[in-house]
């Protein structure tokens, strides 16, 4: 399984038109063959900080999408939002039952 946590800093004046933009990317990315799961979630110490956490059955899945139609659209107008480069890290992992 591949685990990324994607630390995205929002531009305060932006951060509604990018919350807008995770409505489409959010269910798309879901819906996609090797996705376990992908959600954003909101800093709350740090203003207009989020991390999504997304979990991938293998890397070919990763791959793909960030192939597909709605991921590079988001890629495109991502930058308008961002007030920082993306903070990206990427673990391979299991799921430990306990």
């Amino acid at each position: 399984m591949i685990i990324i946590h994607a630390h995205l800093q929002v531009k305060p004046e932006q951060e509604q038109a990018f919350l807008e933009e995770m409505k489409n990317l959010l269910p798309l990315t879901r819906a996609e063959e090797g996705n376990i799961s992908y959600d954003l979630m909101k800093d709350t110490e740090k203003e207009h900080h989020y991390t999504m956490v997304e979990l991938w059955k293998d890397v070919e899945a990763t791959a793909s999408h960030n192939t597909s139609a709605h991921f590079t659209a988001f890629v495109q107008k991502a930058p308008a939002f961002m007030a920082a480069p993306m903070d990206l890290k990427v673990f391979s992992g299991e799921a430990v039952n306990h």
